[in-house]
């Protein structure tokens, strides 16, 4: 039997962090002066929020943590989602770099390992923004509001 190990997909990583990139920009086009912004979420008689932070700007990379607000979770056992991105603004990507208190992904992990962390962690946790902010996008509710600039 071939040893069959995970090996990273270079193309695809960078365009999910490119599409991230635009997602994250879509989403807080304010960035650059604003400090957070809020989206609301419906889930039926619930909802979700999640809200995006500044945490460190510097002149050619942000630092953005987005996160689950809702204390009144039906879960309470499993922690709410966490995701610290740091922002590239000369390439347009923005890449995760902190989940859940876990930081400096690998592109590969042996596995087993102490961590338990699985091969492919990194493009896990890219993919898991993926899927968040792509969840904002088509159904997010702004909580935060949007101030147009227009010709008056």
């Amino acid at each position: 039997m071939r040893d069959r190990r995970y090996s990273v997909n270079l193309p695809a990583h960078m365009a999910e962090c490119d599409a991230n990139y635009l997602r994250i920009h879509k989403l807080f086009p304010a960035m650059a002066e604003a400090d957070e912004r809020t989206f609301v979420l419906p889930n039926g008689d619930r909802s979700l929020t999640l809200r995006f932070e500044v945490v460190e700007r510097a002149p050619y990379t942000t630092l953005l943590r987005l996160s689950q607000q809702d204390d009144d979770r039906e879960t309470p056992w499993l922690p709410a989602p966490e995701l610290v991105i740091r922002l590239y603004h000369d390439a347009k990507c923005a890449e995760v770099v902190e989940f859940q208190n876990a930081r400096k992904f690998r592109a590969v992990y042996r596995y087993p390992n102490p961590a338990m962390r699985q091969p492919d962690e990194k493009a896990q946790v890219n993919r898991l923004l993926s899927e968040l902010l792509a969840l904002c996008l088509e159904h997010g509710l702004t909580a935060t509001p949007v101030l147009a600039s227009g010709d008056d």
